[in-house]
C-alpha cells in the first residue's frame, strides 16, 4: 500500500515547508531574544513540526508536550468537548510560553488549552500554528505566527494523520474523501 496513492493532490510541497519552517524559526528567534521560550508542542500531530521549528531557531529555548483531544466518533470532525490526555511537566509561571501546533481549524481546542495555560500566570503566552484553516473558525483565536493559510480540505502528513495513518509523509496532502467516508 503506497500512501500516496490515498491523496487527491500535495497541497505544500516538502521544500516549501521547510522553507517557511525557517523563515518562522528566524522570526521567533528575533521576537524572543534572550527570553529562553517554553515551546509546548500539541501532541501527537505537531511533534514533526516542532522538532524542525526547534532547528530553526538560534536561541535557547525548551520543549515540553501536551496532549489534548477534541475529536470524537468519526475522527474527522471535532467533537467540541475538550480533554487534556497529557499534561505539561514543566511549570510555566513567569515563563515565556508558545504553544506549537500542527493545525487549527474550529479553535476549540486551542482556545481551551490557552484557557487553561493562562491560570498558570505564564509571563507571556503565544501560538504558532503550521496550518490556518480559518473558513472552519468557530472560536476567535489570536494567532502570532502562522506558516500557511489553506482551504477547507482534509490534510494528511507531516505530523497530521487520519487513523493514525500519514503521519510520516514529508508534504501536506489533501486526502480522497473515499479513504475517510
Amino acid at each position: 500500500m503506497r500512501l500516496e496513492d490515498h491523496l487527491a493532490k500535495i497541497l505544500i510541497p516538502s521544500d516549501r515547508l521547510q522553507a517557511r519552517i525557517y523563515e518562522l524559526g528566524a522570526q521567533i528567534a528575533r521576537d524572543y531574544g534572550d527570553t529562553r521560550p517554553l515551546l509546548v508542542c500539541v501532541l501527537k500531530g505537531g511533534v514533526i513540526f516542532m522538532s524542525d521549528l526547534s532547528r530553526a531557531m538560534s536561541i535557547p529555548h525548551e520543549l515540553d508536550f501536551m496532549a489534548i483531544s477534541s475529536y470524537g466518533g468519526t475522527r474527522t470532525e471535532s467533537s467540541g468537548v475538550v480533554r487534556i490526555l497529557m499534561d505539561l511537566n514543566a511549570n510555566i509561571e513567569n515563563r515565556h510560553v508558545l504553544i506549537v501546533e500542527d493545525i487549527i481549524d474550529t479553535g476549540h481546542t486551542l482556545h481551551y488549552m490557552v484557557d487553561t495555560l493562562r491560570t498558570r500566570n505564564p509571563a507571556s503566552l503565544k501560538i504558532c500554528t503550521l496550518l490556518n484553516k480559518q473558513e472552519r473558525r468557530e472560536v476567535e483565536i489570536k494567532l502570532d505566527y502562522v506558516g500557511f493559510d489553506i482551504p477547507n480540505e482534509f490534510v494528511v502528513g507531516y505530523g497530521l494523520d487520519f487513523d493514525e495513518l500519514y503521519r510520516n509523509l514529508p508534504y501536506i496532502g489533501v486526502l480522497k474523501p473515499e479513504m475517510y467516508s
